[in-house]
């Protein structure tokens, strides 16, 4: 049997967390894998008072996502598919702040703002639900809930007050030294509301906050996963089946796995694919390539920005490959390179065509000119005078010069080499209706003119060979 060092308080009940040893509370999966003699002889040596405690010490039956990792965050995001555990690992969070080791005790926390959607979800979910606040939270240290207030008040005094991600502005105002978000990914002012808490997040030396959702393809949870102070665990829905009916798993999993609304709901992925797009970030990684093939054509293609200035916007620069034997339903292209720039200005970006030129042997240059007319040339011929070069000008818009490429892609004719992140960013945020990016997808534009080159006008001018009477 595992040793244990368990220490006791024979004259109250309190759930104290020293009652259990250090070693113990990492041992639920030894609890649950050990025979029936083993699990008998370590329940019947603990006190009365460690067996009232045991039910209520999360980091002895925690899962590894579910617990707060060390080290100096300000937000904890946990992402994981639905029932992965992330509701009773928000509302075990929340106790670890506001409880001290005794049930009167203060804790790290006194002032708790708890996010959800709605009030109804905050309340149904996050306070009275299964996995909530009042289920996790033993008798001695049950929080009280006032309706009219929307206010949980826990013996020792601490206060968590509930508020709907639907109304910011209540936001402005209340100071807290701690929040649990909940669903943040599907907020529907999920930018107002969450710098609005943000603003209120200014008590104690080290306030906050954790949020729980699934992932969701919104701004603010990107723009929260790539801050510096974010820290993340994630979870699929897998990581807590033993918790979950075990018919649940079979349909989901039948129904669902592999699927979109799968990948995001099951196995907790962001997927950052835009509704409508032209391209999905899993349909670019499936057409990865690991060997380059020798090519009949190359080209680099630029996208030059609309000002000269340093500041503008990017300057496309993207190198494809293509092979063109036979017919043109077998000619096949791989996106070897973006040397996109920005804030170079117009010899900058001019400077670092052409380098891309060489480093490639590409065969020309493919322009866009209708913003700078014969200045495109000029600069790109102070470079390199003899510089092979096509102008191409666009007469429709970026989503309708986009189809046919993308069209491309999903015959499996168009593939990329690795570490292209910058370009299929740009890629999923076009869609039919438009760029749902920011600024200029100047890095989709010149992909688009390079395939276009490569493949689609020859195909265009193609006429199968005749053959030759005897």
């Amino acid at each position: 049997m595992q040793p244990h060092n368990a220490k006791t308080n024979p004259s109250s009940e309190t759930t104290d967390s020293t009652l259990i040893a250090p070693e113990l509370k990492s041992g639920a999966a030894w609890l649950a894998s050990a025979d029936a003699v083993l699990r008998d002889d370590f329940l019947n040596e603990l006190t009365e008072g460690e067996l009232l405690a045991l039910p209520f010490l999360f980091e002895f039956w925690a899962l590894d996502h579910q617990l707060a990792p060390s080290g100096d965050w300000r937000s904890w995001v946990i992402l994981g598919g639905r029932g992965a555990g992330k509701t009773r690992a928000g509302a075990e969070w929340v106790r670890s702040m506001v409880e001290g080791s005794r049930p009167l005790d203060a804790g790290r926390a006194h002032r708790v703002a708890l996010v959800g959607e709605t009030l109804d979800q905050v309340r149904e979910v996050m306070v009275f639900g299964e996995s909530g606040l009042l289920a996790c939270s033993p008798p001695d240290r049950r929080p009280t809930w006032s309706a009219t207030r929307r206010v949980l008040t826990w013996p020792n005094g601490a206060e968590a007050h509930a508020f709907s991600a639907h109304d910011p502005e209540a936001l402005r105002g209340p100071q807290f030294d701690a929040a649990w978000a909940d669903e943040l990914g599907k907020w529907r002012k999920g930018e107002a509301a969450w710098d609005m808490l943000q603003f209120s997040l200014r008590l104690g030396d080290a306030p906050r906050a954790c949020v729980t959702t699934t992932p969701r393809n919104s701004e603010v949870l990107k723009r929260l996963l790539a801050a510096s102070s974010t820290v993340v665990t994630r979870a699929a829905t897998e990581a807590n089946a033993a918790n979950l009916a075990e018919t649940f798993l079979e349909e989901v999993r039948a129904r669902y796995a592999g699927s979109r609304l799968g990948r995001q709901e099951l196995d907790g992925e962001l997927l950052e694919d835009h509704e409508g797009a032209l391209w999905t970030l899993g349909g670019l990684h499936e057409g990865l390539v690991n060997e380059i093939p020798q090519f009949d054509r190359i080209v680099v293609a630029v996208d030059p920005p609309v000002s000269a200035k340093t500041s503008s916007d990017e300057c496309g620069i993207v190198v494809v490959g293509a092979c063109t034997s036979g017919p043109p339903q077998g000619w096949r292209a791989v996106v070897l390179e973006d040397a996109s720039v920005q804030g170079q200005g117009p010899l900058g970006w001019a400077k670092a065509a052409i380098a891309a030129r060489d480093r490639w042997s590409a065969d020309r240059l493919v322009a866009e000119v209708n913003q700078g007319g014969d200045l495109v040339e000029n600069v790109l011929r102070q470079v390199d005078p003899l510089v092979p070069l096509s102008k191409v000008h666009a007469t429709r818009s970026k989503s309708a010069r986009a189809e046919p490429v993308a069209a491309l892609y999903e015959q499996g004719r168009v593939s990329h080499v690795r570490g292209l992140s910058a370009l299929e960013r740009q890629m999923t945020q076009m869609t039919l209706r438009g760029f749902a990016g920011q600024g200029s997808p100047d890095r989709v534009d010149a992909l688009v003119w390079a395939i276009t080159d490569l493949l689609i006008a020859p195909a265009a001018g193609w006429k199968k060979p005749r053959l030759r009477a005897l």
